[in-house]
């Protein structure tokens, strides 16, 4: 069963989104093992410049790009994909990280780091609704490449 983990730079989620989210890996369970890791710590609030937090995110999220995994970072300038080559990307690993940047994005050097660079859609999203978005496109990913029926 493939394992895919969500590491994003969040305080915490809101009831609300929380509720959606763990009703999206409720529903993946019979297909993946769903996860969803939030960083974050409070000396980003000592941090002055847009590089140094950008530097800072970095630090926190390269730990958890391993190897022997597919390791997806969302971009807006990554790539869009449309749901089936979305499903694409869940086949061929049995783990798979998906990297949810801070307010200011990445640095280039952890986009260097993963394999691929995707973007949800050309619109700008909240964390929150980007979480959310990206945790309903694993689930039809996943329905389509197991031909469940959610993906008409």
């Amino acid at each position: 069963m493939v394992k895919i983990k969500i590491i994003s730079i969040v305080k915490k989620d809101d009831k609300f989104y929380k509720d959606i989210i763990n009703e999206f890996i409720k529903m993946s369970l019979k297909f993946a093992k769903v996860e969803n890791l939030n960083l974050f710590s409070k000396e980003l609030n000592s941090l002055n410049s847009k590089d140094e937090i950008k530097k800072y995110y970095t630090n926190l999220l390269l730990p958890y790009i391993t190897q022997n995994s597919l390791n997806i970072a969302l971009d807006p300038k990554g790539k869009n994909l449309d749901s089936f080559e979305f499903s694409k990307l869940l086949i061929d690993f049995s783990q798979i990280n998906f990297f949810i940047g801070g307010a200011y994005g990445f640095e280039k050097n952890f986009l260097n780091r993963c394999q691929k660079v995707v973007s949800l859609s050309n619109l700008t999203f909240s964390h929150k609704i980007a979480k959310v978005v990206l945790y309903e496109q694993i689930f039809r990913g996943l329905s389509i490449i197991n031909n469940h029926p959610y993906h008409k």
